[in-house]
């Protein structure tokens, strides 16, 4: 048997200030303190102990983040989308969520020539799979490479990409899958195409629609991936456990696909 090295492919974006990766209401805040800046700090635990007596007067860097659960790459929960699921059962928060739907086969479809805005479609799924050959199994986790993808860090990244409504979503969860995932902000349409067709017909499912099928059946879905270029349609294997936030809507998750292994 030949061991072979896995490959592993980081699909998560940073934490960072200064990037419009999510609306301007929900924006993060990092503020760093380097070594020279908390040498007192420390100094101040420790009777009788001066910062310059530390190593060189350093201290440690630290951070302290203000944010969301939804910033960066993360993990919702389907007590994110509705306060039942599956007939009226209560959704699951977070921390809930059985971890083994984290850990499964990735499949990646590509809708980079679909249009921003647009709503895909069940027949679109079934076409992009037909496209690459492959029988959804229950468990995969279902990954959207988007236009948003590639307008990662762009002022205009969440009008980025196509979505996935109602019935593309239920459509995934009655084939078996639990954990879908996509390289835009949101897993619906960006919302200013959606105001726009609610402008239109006055219909209120249209918002939020995909997100809002979490009321029908229990699923989760992982936002603002990244890289999803880089991958094969299949052959992968997904890592994303969320972060465990008591009761939360949302989890941050280091997102990595892993490629190749024993052969």
């Amino acid at each position: 048997m030949t061991q072979v090295t896995p490959r592993f492919v980081d699909l998560s974006v940073p934490f960072e200030n200064d990037v419009a990766a999510d609306p301007p209401f929900q924006r993060l805040d990092i503020q760093y303190a380097r070594h020279e800046e908390t040498a007192n700090d420390i100094a101040g635990l420790f009777p009788g102990l001066a910062a310059e007596d530390l190593l060189e007067g350093q201290g440690w860097a630290v951070e302290r983040v203000t944010m969301s659960t939804h910033n960066g790459t993360h993990v919702d929960a389907p007590w994110h989308y509705h306060p039942t699921m599956d007939g009226g059962a209560r959704a699951w928060t977070i921390d809930e969520v059985p971890l083994d739907w984290f850990f499964r086969p990735g499949v990646k479809l590509d809708f980079r020539a679909y249009d921003d805005g647009y709503v895909v479609q069940p027949a679109d799924i079934d076409a992009a799979l037909e496209d690459i050959g492959y029988e959804l199994q229950p468990y995969d986790i279902v990954l959207m490479n988007t236009s948003a993808g590639a307008a990662y860090g762009s002022d205009d990244y969440v009008d980025r990409g196509c979505g996935f409504g109602r019935e593309a979503t239920l459509h995934l969860a009655s084939r078996g899958i639990r954990v879908v995932g996509t390289d835009g902000w949101s897993w619906d349409a960006p919302f200013r195409a959606t105001a726009q067709r609610y402008a239109e017909t006055g219909d209120v499912s249209l918002i939020w629609e995909g997100h809002k099928a979490g009321a029908e059946v229990g699923y989760c879905q992982v936002e603002k991936l990244h890289n999803l270029d880089t991958l094969p349609a299949t052959g992968f294997t997904v890592a994303c456990f969320p972060a465990k936030v008591r009761g939360a809507s949302a989890g941050w998750t280091r997102a990595v696909a892993i490629l190749g292994g024993e052969a």
